[in-house]
């Protein structure tokens, strides 16, 4: 059993992301050992990218920000083998774009998730139709690639699910990543086909923010991510943000904890 799937054995999961590099390679070191220790179950660390289609204004400032301050893909490596050798051992997710694996090389990529402790991979521009542009690599490093089903999925959603590895991210409604007031209903009905043709976990991410709106999720779902919500947070206290951002993610954790297994 691999980190992934073991974070989903002890009942519902809460995912935290965060930008890698925002404000600084070291704020972000801290920042997730401070989201481990306050219950976080698996932590999406995002790749700085110059044009990340799939996210809201405060993603995509965030990305700005880290590459301003000269955040790489290196350094993003570099620190995660650090938290591993810290004893920070929650499975920890790159989520970026093809172009940054390319540019990397593909192999030397993948190798260096395995090296450093990488254990999976979201592409949000990769469809599900060319998954397999990465398959044999993957599975030749035990990278994990975690796919997306969206409410535009539903004809897709079925063989998306057979397919998932690790747990599938069910997206809540349609367009970029940001906080929302309401989510759609729309994202029940496509775990339920999901669940009809796979048993791997669904998590459920963008636009959900607060306490009430991870329980709703939690009843649903396996997991809720957390994206945007922590962002702004460390884009308003920067260097100051772990204690913040950590009570966050144990307030996060409790209302999701709430929905039992």
């Amino acid at each position: 059993m691999n980190r992934i799937t073991a974070a989903f054995q002890n009942g519902k999961a809460f995912i935290p992301f965060l930008t890698g590099g925002d404000p600084d390679i070291e704020t972000t070191e801290r920042l997730i050992e401070a989201m481990a220790d306050a219950g976080a179950d698996i932590i999406e660390i995002g790749v700085p990218f110059s044009d990340p289609i799939a996210e809201g204004v405060v993603i995509q400032e965030a990305s700005q920000r880290a590459l301003a301050v000269g955040c790489t893909v290196d350094q993003l490596f570099d620190m995660v083998a650090r938290l591993r050798g810290n004893g920070v051992n929650i499975p920890l997710i790159f989520m970026g774009y093809g172009n940054s694996v390319y540019g990397y090389g593909a192999e030397k990529f993948m190798a260096r998730c395995k090296e450093t402790g990488v254990d999976g991979l979201i592409l949000p521009d990769v469809p599900f139709e060319e998954r397999e542009e990465f398959a044999d690599l993957l599975e030749a490093y035990g990278v994990t690639q975690i796919s997306m089903v969206a409410p535009t999925s539903r004809d897709r959603a079925r063989a998306i699910a057979r397919e998932a590895r690790g747990f599938l991210y069910c997206v809540s409604s349609l367009g970029v990543t940001g906080v929302r007031t309401s989510i759609s209903d729309q994202i029940g009905e496509i775990i339920a086909l999901a669940r009809e043709e796979s048993d791997t976990p669904c998590a459920i991410g963008f636009g959900v923010s607060t306490p009430e709106q991870a329980r709703d999720m939690a009843k649903i779902a396996d997991g809720v991510i957390v994206g945007s919500a922590i962002v702004r947070q460390i884009a308003e206290y920067g260097r100051n943000s772990v204690p913040i951002v950590a009570e966050y993610v144990k307030t996060m954790k409790q209302a999701v904890l709430s929905q039992g297994k």
